[in-house]
């Protein structure tokens, strides 16, 4: 069985084919959404999903979200006494679904398709897949979301249209632009911003609920950094709230002492102008790279958790003048995707058979150096092989020659980006070859660059004069692994103690109700106490039966005390 795995910023899910339909599975704790949140309890043991969440709050030394945003980074993440990379931590995200998924359906589980943000650089994926190792699974295909989410609408079964998919996740912005036809579905143009995402606009509340909080001195600058964890927590239920109301009021609590925030969602639109504006370039970009316009579209699909806001729908709206589809849930079209595309993959019967074409999301070329009109050499320079959002997998080749006399070796060093200048571009690795000494110019080689589905790119060069091949998969950036890294991180990994499967639902309730009592005061604080108290107490019994019969009445009685 091959799953398919929405790995996202803020919330991951999982799903399997099944019955002839893409179903998603639910987690331990009877939700489709597992938040990709991992913590230490205070055992030391790695909890995963909404306990983690819950204590966002009260331990945020103790626990970290939002790390897919430094996926292919060299960023060491520091929780409790663990210092984890951001594969590290993701491979805890997916371990906890292909658990769920075994779970669910009895059967071991290897393999796994995983979406990925269209505008990955490949560092990016090959980090993604090693997550996918770390956790046990053999990743058959990074399938982007955009994509993905295409697929769940059942636009493959279309005969032809021209797609956009508006993909608004947690962490990540991405805008592809798709063509359907003759049972092909291809990729004519992806953009996006790997750092611009839901949690943007959070941030953007939690700034302004700094500033009233601030105004006056109401509270010194030094308690409001501490109160961080707290207003964030706060900006993301307004942002929740906005979605269906048009202002927001609460209090925070700090000191026994009650401060009012609140903001409207005409406030919200303003301060969120900036990040709303970064949201129009790629589109732009996409639709000018695939040569098709914007009343050329036959659809217009609206992806991730985010784009429930509705300034989001009303600038799609306005950009496009239609509106758009939402039909699916936002949070689950990628995932349910990811399903079909395992489908796909295992050539399961029941579905019909689908060509998916994808495109580089990046160019990719090679620094060189080149001459004036008077003949003065400059050094640095971006030579394109394979541009932007050319259909993959694909095969380019560039004749280059030697730049010195004598030259006795060419170091090939690959870049990715869009600049004239290398240096503005990200370094990707390097080949050296041997060239026979002579006269510059006199020495040719071939570079050719290969670059297939999942973003990996292998760069070929010829020796012309010699015939001599060099051929080599590209090293992405210092946090690429070796086998003997890759198994010293798997050792890391199997020395945690992972918190017990069996108890995270009680685990769940507890670390809610603590969080709850941190967020109340006064009389509610005091019953949220008597919960937590009386709940401890039928935990320490060990009485299984009793655990289970008043966990979910534990769980209604706290839901009253939810801000």
């Amino acid at each position: 069985m091959i799953i398919g795995i929405d790995l996202g910023t803020t919330n991951s899910l999982v799903s399997i084919w099944q019955d002839g339909e893409s179903t998603l599975v639910k987690n331990l704790l009877g939700d489709f959404v597992t938040p990709s949140v991992v913590g230490v309890d205070d055992d030391g043991r790695i909890i995963v999903g909404a306990p983690a969440k819950d204590r966002l709050l009260t331990h945020p030394s103790r626990t970290v979200a939002v790390f897919k945003r430094l996926m292919g980074s060299n960023a060491s993440i520091k929780i409790a006494d663990l210092v984890l990379k951001p594969q590290e931590l993701s491979s805890f995200i997916l371990k906890q679904l292909k658990e769920d998924v075994e779970a669910f359906t009895g059967e071991k589980v290897s393999e796994a398709v995983i979406t990925v943000p269209a505008y990955f650089n490949d560092t990016q994926r090959k980090m993604t897949k090693l997550a996918g190792r770390l956790a046990g699974l053999k990743v058959e295909r990074l399938l982007n979301e955009p994509t993905a989410a295409a697929l769940a609408y059942g636009l493959h079964e279309e005969k032809d249209n021209e797609i956009l998919v508006f993909d608004l996740g947690g962490g990540t912005f991405d805008v592809s632009v798709l063509e359907m036809f003759d049972g092909i579905m291809e990729v004519r143009a992806s953009a996006g911003n790997n750092r611009l995402g839901g949690e943007d606009f959070t941030r953007a509340i939690a700034q302004y609920f700094t500033e009233q909080l601030n105004h006056d001195g109401l509270i010194p600058s030094d308690r409001l950094h501490k109160l961080e964890p707290k207003i964030l927590a706060e900006a993301e239920r307004a942002k929740v709230h906005l979605s269906t109301h048009h202002e927001y009021e609460s209090h925070l609590v700090e000191d026994e002492k009650r401060f009012a925030i609140s903001i409207t969602r005409q406030k919200f639109e303003s301060v969120c102008e900036s990040l709303l504006s970064q949201l129009q370039q790629p589109i732009l970009q996409a639709l000018n790279d695939s040569s098709i316009a914007a009343n050329q579209l036959d659809h217009v699909l609206l992806v991730g958790g985010a784009t429930r806001m509705p300034i989001i729908s009303k600038l799609v709206t306005k950009m496009f003048g239609v509106f758009p589809n939402k039909s699916l849930d936002p949070d689950q079209a990628v995932a349910k995707g990811a399903a079909i595309q395992a489908a796909l993959k295992s050539q399961d019967e029941s579905i019909e058979e689908v060509v998916l074409t994808d495109v580089c999301p990046y160019t990719l070329g090679i620094e060189v150096v080149t001459d004036t009109y008077d003949s003065k050499l400059v050094q640095g320079v971006f030579s394109p092989i394979i541009e932007r959002n050319n259909t993959i997998p694909t095969s380019k080749m560039q004749t280059y020659y030697t730049a010195n006399d004598n030259q006795e070796s060419i170091n090939i060093k690959v870049f990715q980006g869009e600049s004239r200048n290398t240096a503005n571009n990200i370094y990707l690795g390097n080949v050296t070859v041997d060239v026979p000494k002579g006269l510059a110019g006199h020495q040719s080689i071939e570079v050719r660059f290969s670059y297939d589905t999942n973003g990996l790119l292998e760069v070929e060069a010829l020796v012309v004069q010699t015939a001599e091949r060099t051929s080599s998969l590209i090293v992405t950036g210092e946090d690429d692994l070796n086998d003997e890294q890759v198994n010293k991180s798997l050792e890391k990994l199997k020395s945690l103690k992972i918190h017990p499967r069996e108890s995270m639902e009680n685990t769940s309730v507890l670390y809610r109700a603590n969080r709850l009592y941190e967020q109340n005061i006064g009389e509610k604080r005091e019953l949220v106490g008597r919960v937590v108290d009386y709940f401890t107490g039928i935990l320490e019994s060990a009485d299984e039966e009793k655990i289970n019969a008043v966990r979910e009445q534990v769980n209604r009685e706290l839901d009253q005390y939810e801000l």
